[in-house]
């Protein structure tokens, strides 16, 4: 249930010039702001009976901003002061925000090593509460042609199945995949299970004549390389 706010509060425009956000961004610069400042410029206008900047001191007093970068229009909805449009208008620049941190100059992003893997998929998986398992359909030049969710709630041995992992990649021609999956614990150490898992992939892998070039392991900021642990 939200909470109950002040019936009246000052408005924006009557604000000094020194306090209102957007005057502070161009005389200071963006770095200069906090964080609920600069989502008060993103948002623009309050609710009825507080600013736009309450609003915000709202949002930031109930969550922190890596939480806030998760969260769903309905858990937002929830906050004081946040409806259905600016719901939407904060999923849409975290989401603006992790196409930013993965986009690369290149027509195609080229993979050498395991860090240039989790630099391309960390922003898309960063904020999963769920695990995940993605494949990177890789073309012969290590290029990626393509990025698939192909499971939601981790490897299950119960449930495997190695057709789900390779459909993407035969439909791509692609010449080696990448299997990537996430912890949302945050530690990337891998389980018996994922090496378990992986050793299936890469002899199926075999039998199709697709490369399993690596399997990595998504924790809080940090990843852990089957390949480079030799642990495939």
């Amino acid at each position: 249930m939200k909470t109950e706010i002040a019936k009246t509060e000052i408005k924006m425009k009557d604000l000094p010039a020194a306090e209102r956000p957007r005057e502070r961004l161009l005389k200071y610069g963006a770095e200069a702001l906090s964080d609920a400042e600069l989502l008060a410029i993103i948002l623009g206008t309050g609710t009825k009976g507080m600013n736009v900047i309450t609003v915000c001191r709202h949002v930031f007093r109930d969550m922190s901003l890596k939480k806030l970068s998760r969260s769903t229009a309905a858990e937002l909805m929830k906050i004081p002061g946040i409806g259905q449009s600016k719901s939407c208008q904060i999923i849409s620049i975290f989401e603006l925000s992790r196409r930013l941190e993965a986009y690369s100059d290149e027509p195609k992003r080229k993979i050498n090593e395991p860090d240039d893997i989790f630099r391309y998929i960390y922003p898309k998986i960063r904020e999963e509460k769920q695990e995940k398992v993605i494949i990177l359909c890789l073309d012969t030049k290590n290029q990626v042609i393509s990025d698939v969710t192909v499971f939601v709630g981790g490897l299950d041995i119960s449930i495997f199945q190695p057709r789900e992992i390779f459909k993407s990649a035969l439909l791509e021609s692609a010449a080696s995949i990448v299997l990537i999956h996430n912890h949302p614990s945050g530690d990337p150490t891998p389980s018996r299970e994922d090496i378990i898992m992986t050793n299936r992939i890469i002899d199926s892998g075999k039998l199709l004549g697709i490369h399993v070039w690596d399997h990595l392991i998504i924790g809080d900021g940090r990843f852990i390389s089957l390949k480079e642990e030799e642990y495939i």
